[in-house]
């Protein structure tokens, strides 16, 4: 079985991938190399969006152009501290000769690169902390690297490790979606007891991850009927937070509020993830 068979198998990419088409010639073209066949079965197959709420293969395709913005940025972003700091700096940058190329990113803000030295397929990867400058290096490709990570076999001291008793990894295609905060008081109920009333709100729900520790809670689920993808925590204050399709908000309103009644909250405040006014 191939790295892209036990990706595929653990993560089924989705129907209708998003930007997952184009001229990889032009792309080439514009980089000045050759790119490895299996990123570009990956992209093919998955598109824009993330693994596990987490990493962001950088696709060349569509109005985002991630891989080709990356390359274009990240020699510039790095020049001053690489000048200042040459001994925690030890590989090059592209498109310096054999440089690293960033090929996906993590919501912490890590990148996951090629180190573009020899023949593409045969390319390592590089993941890099730039707020530590730390490195780990995989002398796998880009969908083995996902492959091995996902399944718990790859670990990397740059970001968390897949938990045993996280639920099975999922993919999400890049949708439009707006941010909203709901920060409620602590009501009467227990958070078990909140908690169960907001899912069977929203229900069917799909965990994604979740973090206990005594007072601090932090629940993050997916609605998928509605696609809308929620967190329901103590960690950052005691609200909901949620994701939907803009033209979802009458929707998203109506739900969640009946269900803060419910829970025997009140609200406190609302606003988008930018801490303007939502839902007025």
């Amino acid at each position: 079985m191939t790295a892209f068979d036990e990706l595929t198998r653990l993560v089924p990419p989705p129907a209708a991938p998003v930007d997952a088409r184009g001229d990889w010639h032009s792309v080439e073209a514009e980089l000045g190399l050759a790119l490895p066949a299996d990123f570009k079965q990956l992209i093919e197959a998955y598109g824009l969006g993330q693994f596990v709420d987490f990493i962001t293969p950088l696709t060349p395709f569509g109005s985002r152009d991630l891989l080709m913005r990356s390359a274009r940025d990240i020699l510039d972003s790095e020049h001053s501290f690489r000048e200042e700091n040459p001994e925690d700096s030890p590989y090059a940058i592209y498109p310096e000769p054999g440089g690293l190329l960033e090929w996906a990113g993590t919501d912490n803000g890590d990148r996951l690169c090629w180190l573009t030295e020899g023949e593409p397929d045969q390319w390592t990867t590089i993941a890099w902390n730039q707020r530590s400058w730390s490195y780990d290096v995989f002398p796998v490709g880009a969908v083995e690297f996902l492959a091995g990570w996902l399944a718990g076999r790859i670990e990397t001291t740059v970001f968390s490790p897949r938990e045993p008793d996280q639920p099975a990894p999922w993919f999400d295609p890049y949708r439009e979606l707006k941010h909203v905060y709901i920060k409620l008081d602590y009501g009467r109920h227990p958070y078990s007891e909140r908690l169960r009333i907001l899912r069977n709100a929203l229900a069917p729900t799909l965990d994604r991850r979740a973090y206990d520790n005594g007072d601090v809670h932090q629940d993050h689920f997916a609605a998928p009927e509605h696609g809308w993808r929620l967190t329901y925590e103590t960690a950052y204050g005691h609200q909901i937070r949620i994701a939907y399709p803009p033209d979802d908000e009458a929707k998203a309103r109506a739900v969640i509020l009946d269900a803060v009644e419910r829970m025997g909250c009140e609200v406190l405040k609302i606003t988008t993830h930018r801490g303007e006014p939502a839902w007025t």
